[in-house]
């Protein structure tokens, strides 16, 4: 009994003692006061935690912390970069997966197949289909002022998109990647728009700046080895600054009079050429035909007369004959009434009525 209350005194039990001798009900934590109207002296004492509930609670605490530091889930559009002490160890693909827990082994996720965008000069707030965009700030001011090559300024608003391709070099070949993706992008769209002249940024050359600034931001992606693949560049929005701003209007204005009025003269010139060179065809067909008329004629002409002249060499006396009857027969026709005299007729009596009216004749 010595050694057990002096084991319990010094985890901190104390003996009940009512009147000098210790209560049957046990002992109590923490000092109690003796004293005969004290409250404590009736209440139970709680029993105390056995070791194998201890061990228990430890055991299924140390299993859940382990579960907890253990499994990680990879979504479909990302891979998991799985670190052990900060060094890379290796990739994991969607899906669960298991890793060293405590500590031991940390992953990041990279979103591979997401396509991601960068801002420049503009910052949206909602995108939708009437899309809500932030005030112009500083930040934004500084990104989107230009000098162009003929010296003058532009404010150049675009967006990048890109993908992620190797996790392993944009996490560990380069310090903040997006960051410098960044300057990056703003330094490439300076450079090209510095090599062209503002008309050719405002107006006619944007797509020709865009795709030369997307082959050049590639380039120095694969030159740093970010892991970066550049998926597409849009000049957004190019615009003069603010207090020059009408004055380029009115250059714009006057320079799309100048086109259409010189649009307005193409198709004056498309309807009234094309016209003129068809009639001038129609009437060098129309003279070719007539020639080539005239000539066939003539020919036919030339080569019924010899026929002609041939048939009256073999029988003179028939052909002229034929030829003069066939020529009166031709030519009567269009005389009209005709009287035929006999010269050798002594009376009025043998008349032919040629070319009368059938009453007259059957008379």
């Amino acid at each position: 009994m010595g050694a057990r209350r002096l084991a319990d005194e010094r985890e901190g039990y104390t003996p009940r003692r009512q009147g000098g001798a210790v209560a049957r009900g046990g002992w109590t934590h923490g000092p109690v006061d003796e004293g005969r109207d004290s409250p404590l002296r009736m209440l139970p004492l709680p029993p105390r935690p056995s070791l194998a509930r201890v061990r228990g609670l430890v055991i299924g605490l140390a299993v859940v912390v382990f579960l907890f530091t253990s499994y990680y889930q990879v979504e479909p559009d990302e891979v998991g970069v799985v670190q052990r002490f900060g060094r890379f160890v290796e990739t994991s693909g969607p899906g669960p997966h298991l890793k060293i827990p405590f500590g031991v082994d940390s992953v990041t996720k990279v979103p591979v197949q997401r396509t991601l965008k960068l801002e420049f000069g503009f910052r949206t707030v909602r995108a939708d289909v009437k899309s809500e965009f932030a005030p112009a700030t500083a930040e934004t001011a500084a990104e989107s002022s230009m000098l162009t090559g003929d010296l003058n300024v532009a404010m150049v608003e675009w967006v990048v998109q890109y993908k992620i391709t190797d996790p392993r070099k944009y996490l560990f070949d380069v310090r903040e990647p997006t960051s410098t993706f960044r300057d990056m992008s703003e330094a490439v769209m300076r450079q090209v728009v510095g090599d062209h002249s503002v008309d050719e940024v405002i107006t006619i050359g944007r797509e020709q700046i865009a795709m030369e600034a997307k082959q050049q931001l590639q380039q120095l992606c694969n030159l740093y080895g970010i892991g970066i693949e550049v998926q597409q560049l849009v000049l957004q929005d190019v615009n003069p600054p603010d207090p020059v701003k009408p004055a380029f209007n009115e250059v714009n204005q006057a320079i799309q009079e100048k086109e259409r009025a010189i649009n307005d003269a193409w198709s004056d010139y498309n309807k009234a050429v094309p016209r003129a060179k068809g009639e001038a065809e129609q009437a060098v067909r129309s003279a070719e035909g007539y020639a080539l008329e005239r000539v066939n004629k003539a020919e036919g002409d030339a080569s019924r007369f010899d026929a002609l002249y041939e048939e009256y060499r073999k029988a003179p006396v028939v052909t002229r004959r034929r030829i003069y009857l066939e020529t009166l027969a031709a030519a009567l026709p269009r005389i009209g009434r005709t009287i035929v005299l006999d010269d050798k007729a002594k009376g009025l009596l043998p008349l032919l009525p040629l070319g009368s009216d059938k009453k007259e004749t059957a008379q």
